[in-house]
């Protein structure tokens, strides 16, 4: 039989606020990317969101059920942020890896630097940006689920994420969604399957703005 293609993970990371579920969630919509490229569906302990469903956007679970997973070591990468925790369970992630599969995660900077490290030379970090944090404050605002406590910490954790971003292959600015979405779609295609993405040529790692 001839040998699998060694599996891709594509992970996405940014602050609270950077528009990175929309952008993922367009990514996979891709016609270039249907079937090439898979999200695992992450777990956490914070309560859904209005429209969210469990086992779609996440596996929503309670602190008690989170925590034994962790002690049998249900997940490949986990963190505490802002009071509940985020993890992905492995065993999902593992399978697609080896089918050859490639992966799409939506994780921390944390997580991130976990999952690297557990996959050397298969890992493509995006970071993505807002155009300034009075950008990012005035969106998490409008989300209008945010005390005045609640942004403050926030915007302190996603100037402190921010710092991490000249750790990443790409980094991508978004302050247009459509041009946003165009440079992402481009770096996987490229990096990912090897082709270039809508008609352009391959993006050289760096930043994209």
């Amino acid at each position: 039989m001839p040998a699998l293609p060694k599996a891709k993970i594509v992970i996405i990371s940014g602050p609270s606020g950077c528009g990175k579920t929309t952008l993922h969630k367009a990514l996979l919509a891709s016609p270039a990317l249907k079937g090439k490229l898979v999200k695992t569906i992450s777990a956490t302990t914070r309560q859904k969101r209005p429209g969210e469903r469990h086992g779609r956007e996440y596996l929503f679970l309670s602190p008690q059920s989170f925590e034994e997973k962790i002690k049998k070591g249900y997940f490949l990468e986990w963190q505490k942020v802002f009071d509940h925790y985020y993890g992905t369970p492995k065993k999902r992630a593992q399978a697609l890896i080896n089918k050859g599969t490639n992966v799409l995660l939506c994780i921390d900077v944390n997580g991130a630097k976990a999952v690297a490290g557990e996959f050397p030379g298969r890992a493509l970090r995006i970071f993505i940006k807002p155009p300034s944090m009075k950008v990012l404050a005035h969106r998490l605002k409008a989300r209008g689920s945010e005390s005045r406590e609640t942004l403050k910490k926030r915007l302190n954790v996603a100037r402190r994420e921010m710092r991490e971003a000249v750790n990443y292959d790409h980094v991508i600015v978004n302050g247009d969604l459509k041009k946003a979405l165009g440079q992402l779609k481009k770096i996987v295609c490229s990096e990912v399957l090897g082709v270039s993405g809508s008609g352009g040529r391959s993006l050289s790692r760096g930043t994209a703005t």
